[in-house]
């Protein structure tokens, strides 16, 4: 796959490399250069405090019980 810089020394990911690697707009990555020269692009996943607020609060506090026994009992 093979992309251009642009002036402003940003570049688009072509589809189906953020198709694969699960990109979406807002996403950060991180370049990391190896010894050879060769560059690596390592999607950053998420930090528990960055995922704060994203769903909604449960209705009801359940204890620790409450949680094993839906694990055990899954299909």
């Amino acid at each position: 796959m093979k992309t251009t810089i642009t002036s402003k020394g940003q570049l688009t990911l072509p589809k189906k490399l953020r198709t694969l690697l699960n990109l979406h707009p807002g996403n950060r990555v991180e370049f990391v250069i190896d010894k050879d020269g060769s560059v690596k692009m390592i999607p950053i996943k998420s930090t528990i405090k960055e995922l704060k607020g994203m769903t909604r609060r449960p209705r009801k506090a359940v204890s620790l019980e409450e949680m094993q026994s839906a694990i055990e009992n899954r299909d």
